[in-house]
């Protein structure tokens, strides 16, 4: 389940709290100076800017890991049900007041969260620590004897930010920094879904990933009546170190353009850069494989890139038999990103978890990445509670060590519904069953996949218009192509059945052509058979 937006006492759920958690570290905690603090603080300010932040990285680099400390105190005990019932106190918030444009509200240390992180607040280029106490908490039955009074905490799990988002007169949660370098957030009208992560190392290689962690986050004193925000995080790993810059501005779209400096100490095989981490558990295409009432239950269905010949890419996503994975090849590309285009409820029935709303998610490089490939990851699970979908890019080039190696990038969080008028049209929904004639019996090993299209010039063109499925297939045949027009939905159709050849993963890609151009994006599609 998401976290709720709009109630100041949400709590995690156990999705939410495992949600990439393979070996990760945690956020820590902070200090600000607001109105809530009664206690006079010590000047503790230290000069602060992001070339700063990345001198410090560079500094780092240049000496071992070092482990990070585990915090002590009466919360090292909690268990899932103790966590659940400590929630921090809304009248807390760091920035609130008649002016402020959002509020900082901590997650507490404890159960799964055992590493504190660090947390400043920076103004006019000097960074103060922003502390908390356990007055800054509630702790319900479960917790509530055994939570000493006034007590300093060492450290927080991480921290949100809330702001006006869906009403201009509440604060709904924005975006949530928890768990080594992964954070969510949310646009208007959509709940929290798929996470993104600061950075990724050795990912799937079938040796053990390495998560880095964002150790201490600074965060920029928001001016009155702000619309955006910016948060510094210190990035550490074994063999690695970061500056990151975060300008967050929520909206109808939470844009977040992210700056990402990184030194390495060592080689490494593989880096990850803007991860996304998701979760597909069935759709149309693999349903008959859960007794389920729902239709459907996934946070994200489609992998999207965009690319710099303005051609687009859709890849339906998989929850396959075995760890699975493709590379996508590019240069230089527009965008990339998670999607969740399905937005009726009447697909999902699920009045809990509302896939529907989960957002999606559109990484634009902003400037010249160079070669690469956009990596995705799908990985076997029998349960929504865990993410099993990664997408990254991967450079060509691997990191030199020592030398600065620097990404930006935009982050889109969002509804981001396809554009029926633009030139192309999308795939709105991708099927499969048995190959074969609906109703009757068949015995061979072929399956048929259905691809609907919607919008785009395609939509205009009557159900005669002289088109062409183009469609090709590598580890099997394609036994059987049509196209489509199916009038009372003004959507196009086309139909595959595909024969494997024994033992094989079977790739397909196919898009409608017609009148000397391209009229729909490119599909295309991994099936594993065994």
């Amino acid at each position: 389940m998401p976290i709720p937006l709009g109630s100041p006492h949400a709590t995690l759920s156990r999705r939410a709290l495992l949600a990439g958690l393979g070996g990760m570290a945690v956020l820590h905690c902070s200090t600000s100076l607001t109105m809530a603090q009664t206690a006079p603080v010590p000047d503790l300010s230290t000069p602060f800017d992001f070339d700063w932040l990345t001198a410090n990285a560079r500094t780092r680099a240049t000496t071992p890991a070092q482990t990070p400390p585990k915090a002590e105190g009466f919360f090292t005990s909690f268990t899932y049900d103790d966590y659940q019932a400590v929630q921090f106190n809304p009248a807390q918030s760091r920035f609130a007041g008649p002016d402020a444009g959002f509020h900082l509200h901590a997650f507490h240390l404890g159960w799964l969260f055992a590493e504190p992180v660090l947390m400043y607040q920076v103004g006019a280029g000097t960074a103060t620590p922003i502390t908390f106490t356990t007055d800054d908490f509630f702790y319900f039955d479960l917790v509530k004897d055994r939570v000493p009074a006034h007590e300093p905490l060492p450290g927080i799990a991480g921290f949100r930010l809330n702001a006006p988002l869906n009403r201009a007169d509440v604060f709904d949660e924005v975006v949530a920094f928890l768990g080594a370098s992964y954070f969510r957030a949310v646009g208007r009208g959509t709940g929290y879904g798929l996470s993104a992560r600061g950075l990724a190392i050795n990912t799937g290689l079938g040796q053990p990933e390495e998560f880095p962690r964002f150790s201490r986050f600074w965060i920029e004193t928001p001016v009155p009546f702000a619309r955006d925000i910016t948060v510094y995080a210190a990035l550490d790993s074994d063999s690695c170190t970061g500056a990151y810059r975060f300008v967050i501005r929520p909206g109808a779209n939470t844009v977040m353009d992210v700056t990402a400096r990184l030194f390495f100490r060592t080689t490494v095989k593989q880096i990850g850069i803007a991860p996304l981490t998701s979760m597909f558990l069935f759709s149309e295409k693999n349903r008959a494989e859960f007794d389920d009432f729902r239709p459907n239950v996934h946070d994200s269905d489609g992998l999207i890139i965009h690319r710099r010949d303005g051609d687009h890419i859709w890849r339906p996503l998989n929850n396959p038999s075995r760890l699975s994975e493709s590379w996508l090849v590019e240069e230089n590309p527009t965008a990339f990103g998670l999607m969740q285009r399905d937005r009726d409820f009447a697909n999902y029935q699920d009045a809990v978890s509302h896939y529907e709303r989960r957002p999606s998610l559109l990484v634009e490089p902003l400037g010249d990445w160079g070669g690469g490939a956009v990596r995705l990851v799908e990985i076997p699970t029998r349960q929504e509670i865990n993410d099993n979908i990664v997408a990254f890019w991967v450079p060509d080039a691997a990191p030199t060590p020592g030398a600065l190696v620097e990404y930006a990038y935009r982050l889109t969080w969002g509804a981001l519904p396809a554009d029926p008028t633009a030139d192309l049209a999308y795939v709105m929904e991708t099927r499969a069953g048995v190959a074969g004639v609906s109703g009757s019996e068949n015995s061979n090993d072929a399956r048929k996949f259905v691809v609907d299209f919607a919008g785009g010039m395609l939509a205009a063109l009557p159900g005669d218009a002289m088109l062409d499925a183009v469609a090709s297939v590598s580890g099997g045949e394609i036994i059987v192509k049509t196209l489509s027009k199916i009038d009372s939905e003004n959507i196009w159709r086309m139909v595959l059945d595909v024969m494997p050849d024994a033992g094989e993963t079977v790739e397909l890609r196919a898009h409608v052509a017609g009148y000397g151009r391209k009229l729909t994006e490119n599909w295309i599609y991994q099936w594993v058979t065994a």
